[in-house]
C-alpha cells in the first residue's frame, strides 16, 4: 500500500536502478500535479484529454483502468478506432508532460490497462481527505475532524463540472465534507463550545443554503447561547430558502424545535443548584436529541438537501440533462 492507500503494483525493476519520483496530485479545488520537486504548470497540459486521462486514472481504484474503459469515458461518441487513436495521442502527451525522461514509468501500460505510478509513490489529496475523515469519525475529536475538514480545499475538479465521469465522485466528496461540518459543530456543542459550533454551521449553510440540519443546529446553538431571537430568525431564514429553492417546508422535527424555542421550552431551565445550572454555557446535555440520532439524521438530510441544491444549480437547458439522481445523493455512508 502506498501513502495514499492505493494498491501498488510490484516492480521487477531493482529500486537501485529505477529513477523513482514521488507524484502528488491535487483534485480538490482544481487540478495540479507535481513530480518529484517539480510542479507541472497548467499551460504544460497542451492537450486537454491528456490531463483528463491523468485525472481519470487518479480517481480509479488501483489506480488503474482498462484501456477500453478509458476510451468509453473520454471519447464516448467516437468509434473504436478513432477512440483508440485519441487515447494513444493523449497517452503520449500525458507521459511527456509528467516526465520527459521516464513518463512511461509514471504512466505505465500493463497488459490492456493503464496504471499511474505502478513503481513510485503516489499521494492524492482526495484519498488523504477521505482517510482523515475516517480517522476523525473514529476518534470523535474536534481537532481530528477539523483537520479533515481543512483538507477539503474545494469541490472536485471544478473545471470539469459537466464531465459525467467526475460528477458522482464530486457529489459524494461534497456530502462527506458537509456531514463533517455538521459533526464538528456537534462535537463542539458537546464540549459547550457554542461559538465555534456556530462558526462551523454558518460555513455549512453558506456552502449549501438548503441544508436543513445545519440550520436546525444553528437554532439549537443560538438558543443554548441565550440568543432566542437569533434562533427564531434562523428558522425564518430556513423557511424562506426552502420555499424559494425547493418549494418545500421545514420538516416536522425542525418545526417542533421552532415551537419549543418560541414557547420557551428549549433550552429547558436547569434547576438551581444543579451542576449544569451553575454553568453559564451548558453543553450537549440540553439538546433534545441524542448525538447519534442528530449525526445519523444529518447525513441523511445532507443527501436530500444537496440533491435539491444541485438541481437548482444545474437548471436543465437540454431536457433535464443537468439533474442528478436521488440515488447519487443518497449513497451509502
Amino acid at each position: 500500500m502506498g501513502p495514499s492507500g492505493s494498491k501498488r503494483v510490484k516492480s521487477s525493476v531493482t529500486p537501485m536502478v529505477e529513477n523513482r519520483k514521488a507524484v502528488r496530485v491535487w483534485l480538490l479545488g482544481g487540478f495540479r500535479v507535481s513530480v518529484g520537486s517539480t510542479t507541472i504548470p497548467q499551460d504544460a497540459w497542451r492537450l486537454r484529454k491528456a490531463a483528463a486521462l491523468v485525472k481519470l486514472l487518479t480517481l480509479a481504484p488501483g489506480p488503474r483502468m482498462h484501456r477500453e474503459q478509458a476510451m468509453d469515458l473520454l471519447w464516448p461518441d467516437s468509434g473504436t478506432r478513432a477512440a483508440s487513436n485519441s487515447l494513444r495521442k493523449a497517452l503520449h502527451v500525458a507521459r511527456g508532460t509528467l516526465d520527459q525522461a521516464a513518463g512511461s514509468r509514471v504512466l505505465a501500460s500493463e497488459d490492456e490497462s493503464l496504471v499511474l505510478c505502478p513503481r513510485g509513490d503516489l499521494w492524492v489529496d482526495v484519498e488523504a481527505f477521505e482517510e482523515a475523515a475516517t480517522t476523525a469519525r473514529r476518534a470523535q475529536d474536534p481537532a481530528a475532524c477539523r483537520a479533515a475538514v481543512e483538507l477539503y480545499t474545494g469541490d472536485l475538479l471544478p473545471e470539469d463540472r459537466y464531465e459525467e465521469w467526475a460528477e458522482s465522485r464530486r457529489e459524494g466528496l461534497r456530502r462527506l465534507y458537509l456531514s463533517l461540518l455538521v459533526e464538528l459543530a456537534e462535537l463542539y456543542a458537546e464540549r459547550g463550545e457554542h461559538k465555534r459550533g456556530l462558526e462551523v454551521l454558518k460555513a455549512a449553510v453558506t456552502e449549501v443554503p438548503t441544508l436543513e440540519e445545519a440550520h436546525a443546529g444553528l437554532m439549537r446553538l443560538h438558543a443554548l447561547s441565550g440568543q432566542r431571537r437569533a434562533a427564531l430568525q434562523q428558522y425564518e431564514t430556513l423557511r424562506d430558502v426552502l420555499s424559494r429553492e425547493l418549494a418545500a417546508e421545514p420538516d416536522a422535527a425542525t418545526r417542533r424545535l421552532h415551537e419549543d424555542i418560541a414557547a420557551g421550552r428549549f433550552p429547558p431551565v436547569q434547576p438551581v443548584g444543579s451542576p449544569q445550572g451553575n454553568l453559564p454555557d451548558a453543553g450537549i446535555h440540553n439538546l433534545p436529541h441524542p448525538r447519534t440520532s442528530f449525526v445519523g439524521r444529518a447525513r441523511e438530510m445532507i443527501g436530500l438537501r444537496l440533491l435539491g441544491h444541485t438541481r437548482c444549480q444545474h437548471q436543465p437547458d437540454n431536457g433535464g440533462a443537468g439533474e442528478v439522481s436521488a440515488d447519487l445523493c443518497l449513497g451509502a455512508w
